[in-house]
């Protein structure tokens, strides 16, 4: 028998799709999350606050302005809504732990299944990340073989420097 597979709240490609790597680290907008949980931005941003103890600086930290305009310029963090829509402050972003976190300070229902969901992406991304690193390693490996095959055949197809002695008989005057 095989076992029914349960349909996550959110799809992982929208998931994934949301994480990002700042400072080295892979995270998630308050935005995306907020998103993800059905609540306003404000809304996340004030539950965090109030549990701040909660989030460590490696769960959860805000942006630089510097940070923040790179990011907006290359992924467009800000849509065009109209006057009074932009954000007055820079956004938080969630670490994997932060995320957890957050379904407890949250607590709702949906925060559970979206946390769950989240943190499933975050394993098939790590997954991924392996194996593509594990690939990495191997083509590597094969490249330095295919260049040490590729030197050999060099070397025996190079003409030789030694000069070869004629085949045959030699006289004597020649020498001289």
């Amino acid at each position: 028998m095989t076992k029914s597979k349960e349909t996550s709240v959110v799809p992982v490609e929208r998931i994934a799709s949301a994480i990002y790597l700042i400072r080295d680290e892979k995270v998630m907008f308050d935005s995306d999350l907020a998103e993800l949980y059905g609540v306003e931005t404000r809304v996340l941003v004030q539950a965090v606050k109030r549990n701040i103890e909660r989030f460590p600086s490696h769960f959860m930290f805000q942006l630089t302005q510097e940070e923040h305009e790179i990011l907006r310029s290359q992924i467009v963090i800000l849509e065009p809504k109209g006057r009074g829509q932009h954000r007055k402050y820079l956004p938080y972003v969630f670490t994997e732990q932060g995320v957890a976190m957050l379904s407890a300070v949250l607590r709702s229902k949906r925060a559970i299944q979206v946390s769950i969901a989240i943190m499933d992406a975050f394993v098939r991304l790590r997954e991924m990340l392996a194996t593509h690193k594990d690939i990495a390693r191997k083509i590597e490996e094969h490249d330095k073989h295919i260049a040490n095959l590729y030197e050999h055949v060099e070397r025996l197809l190079a003409p030789s420097s030694k000069k070869k002695r004629p085949i045959g008989y030699i006289y004597p005057e020649e020498n001289e």
